[in-house]
């Protein structure tokens, strides 16, 4: 294994030394001010904060709107007040929303069809797994939810990237969500533009402010290594992050530019217990990591062309 690992980084790197890197800045999530002030919530804290981001080197942007419990017209109209502001000025931006939490899956993904149908969106989303989500007692045991996905659901969410021909970030939590992702590559169903997004579980989990209790694998040389042996030979892209956690802070960040992967940071997933950097800062420190290895970072035209997005920018706002 060792042998064929290292053949493969020769030809990785040979074949990737000089490809640009998509950094990807998921601004938000469900991080409220109390885990980092300096997270943007508001409509127009979100719109100053993606043009800060897109300046420092950022190609794509992931946020949420001001509730995740909105679905539809309101889950839309919430969106649309920072992004038709966004895409009047930069109509070229990559970005995507998240999933609603609805009744079903057909609820939680209708705002993105309203979305579609108004403003520039080139890129989708899909979850195609479940997994628990929670923090530690006082105990020091686990306690929280299981966030359920289904096959159907990972179905229903492909199928609508298909339709609006868009290319679908694939959240992978876990070791089957990727097992399963390639069920469908192997299959011929995944659609254009496709997004491997490797996330791994940090010390503080999801939403956590006390460590102990995460999700998925640590982020670790050998859990970037599992994965990438999962994904030889579909030649999808791929990125990384850490979640409760600090990416630069671990050695995944630069192995993973090292094998030809790009980054996925931003204070969504970033936690530290006293660090509190702005999702500026944070697309700065992906630059000079970037730098530091010899890769360039990604345009938003470059980034899309690395995803083979099928469609081209066509509304101006």
């Amino acid at each position: 294994m060792a042998t064929h690992w290292r053949r493969s980084t020769r030809n990785v790197m040979s074949k990737l030394a000089n490809s640009p890197v998509i950094i990807e800045a998921a601004i938000n999530g469900e991080t409220r001010p109390e885990r980092n002030p300096n997270v943007p919530r508001k409509p127009e804290e979100i719109i100053a904060d993606v043009f800060r981001c897109l300046d420092a080197g950022a190609s794509m942007i992931h946020a949420h709107n001001d509730d995740i419990r909105k679905t539809g017209r309101e889950a839309a109209d919430a969106y649309l007040m920072a992004w038709q502001p966004i895409l009047a000025e930069r109509p070229n931006t990559l970005w995507y929303p998240t999933l609603g939490a609805g009744a079903n899956m057909a609820e939680s993904i209708s705002h993105i069809d309203l979305l579609a149908q108004t403003i520039e969106l080139r890129l989708g989303l899909c979850d195609p797994g479940s997994t628990n989500i929670g923090g530690p007692d006082s105990e020091g045991l686990p306690v929280g939810i299981v966030y359920a996905n289904s096959y159907d659901d990972t179905r229903l969410c492909l199928a609508q990237c298909k339709r609006l021909r868009i290319g679908p970030s694939l959240a992978i939590y876990e070791p089957g969500w990727l097992r399963t992702t390639l069920a469908f590559h192997h299959a011929g169903k995944l659609p254009d533009g496709t997004m491997v997004k490797l996330y791994f579980g940090g010390d503080y989990g999801l939403f956590s402010t006390q460590p102990g209790v995460s999700f998925g694998l640590a982020p670790t040389e050998h859990s970037l290594l599992a994965y990438l042996d999962l994904l030889e030979g579909t030649e999808l892209p791929w990125s990384v992050s850490v979640w409760g956690g600090d990416l630069f802070e671990t050695p995944i960040a630069r192995l993973a530019l090292e094998r030809g992967g790009h980054l996925h940071v931003g204070l969504e997933e970033h936690f530290h217990p006293e660090h509190k950097p702005t999702n500026q800062e944070i697309v700065q420190q992906a630059v000079g990591l970037i730098q530091q290895v010899g890769r360039p970072v990604a345009s938003v035209v470059e980034a899309a062309g690395i995803l083979g997005l099928p469609k081209q920018t066509s509304k101006s706002g």
